[in-house]
């Protein structure tokens, strides 16, 4: 499914403003001779059985998704971080 141009439009402005921001911050923080701080990791896999796996969004502990394997789950929770951060991917075999 295509999303609409004007919403793809927003997205792709969106992507682009955070990192933007994301370069300046770094910068900034260049200036004054630190480090920038790092992005604390959005999703968390949580064992919920044998071979049940939840994968939580951190900030709202609102479940995304379940696999039936911790690898299935560590790689749905890497996708879900990378699109998080604006990136179009997909791991082979994410959902097995």
């Amino acid at each position: 499914m295509q999303m609409h141009p004007s919403m793809q439009a927003r997205v792709e402005g969106n992507i682009a403003l955070h990192i933007r921001a994301t370069a300046a911050t770094a910068e900034f923080y260049s200036m004054i001779g630190k480090e920038a701080p790092v992005s604390a990791v959005r999703f968390q896999v949580v064992t919920k059985g044998d071979n049940a796996y939840h994968v939580i969004e951190r900030a709202t502990g609102k479940v995304k998704g379940f696999r039936f394997s911790w690898k299935a789950a560590i790689n749905l929770a890497q996708v879900l971080e990378a699109r998080a951060d604006g990136a179009k991917v997909n791991i082979d075999g994410w959902d097995k």
